[in-house]
């Protein structure tokens, strides 16, 4: 008889990275999986996917971090990963504002298919300082406004790249925690309800 092999980790968690063509979605997957940059990055076709596993407060998280096509054609595809999110980050580009209007169009897809994930904003390309075309008081007040949390990052330079990824992980541990506390409590009560009557 096969013997039952222990879970490396407590926690596996399914991130996704959505957001336009372009924005640097792949380039902070690399920098984060691999902490390695490249220049010559071609767009990706359909989705793709890493695993990261993290320590946070003794606490052992695997990551399966999907990259997905900002490419309209890609979007049937790539809509179907939302399912099951524990994590969205929805991604865009500082010196890009356009990538940054389109951010509201991500999120009313997202909606459709996920429901309760934990959502981050990433301003990327912090580095370009000279082209910054949205500031971080505008990508704040947008996060804000839609319940979300803001943090600008940059592949090129890995500024605050760990930062987001830990970030996510440490409120999907709080999540999990939460839930967990709650299910213990409704037991609790059930039994306490089981006790009196019987």
């Amino acid at each position: 008889m096969s013997k039952i092999q222990r879970k490396d980790y407590d926690y596996l968690f399914k991130l996704v990275l959505v957001g336009d063509s372009g924005v640097g979605k792949s380039c902070l997957l690399l920098r984060f999986a691999d902490d390695t940059f490249s220049t010559s990055y071609i767009s990706t076709i359909g989705v793709d996917f890493r695993f990261k596993t993290l320590s946070v407060d003794n606490t052992i998280v695997k990551l399966q971090i999907w990259d997905t096509a900002g490419q309209e054609r890609f979007r049937t595809i790539t809509s179907a990963y939302y399912r099951g999110a524990d994590a969205i980050m929805v991604v865009f580009d500082k010196t890009n504002r356009e990538s940054f209007d389109h951010v509201k169009e991500w999120l009313d897809e997202i909606n459709r298919f996920s429901e309760g994930s934990v959502r981050l904003l990433l301003g990327n390309k912090f580095d370009r300082q000279d082209s910054i075309q949205v500031s971080e008081d505008m990508g704040k007040r947008f996060a804000e406004s839609h319940g979300m949390k803001y943090l600008e990052t940059s592949a090129l330079s890995s500024h605050q790249v760990h930062d987001a990824f830990l970030l996510a992980t440490k409120d999907l541990i709080g999540k999990k925690s939460k839930n967990v506390t709650k299910g213990k409590r409704l037991d609790e009560l059930k039994n306490k309800k089981k006790s009196k009557c019987c």
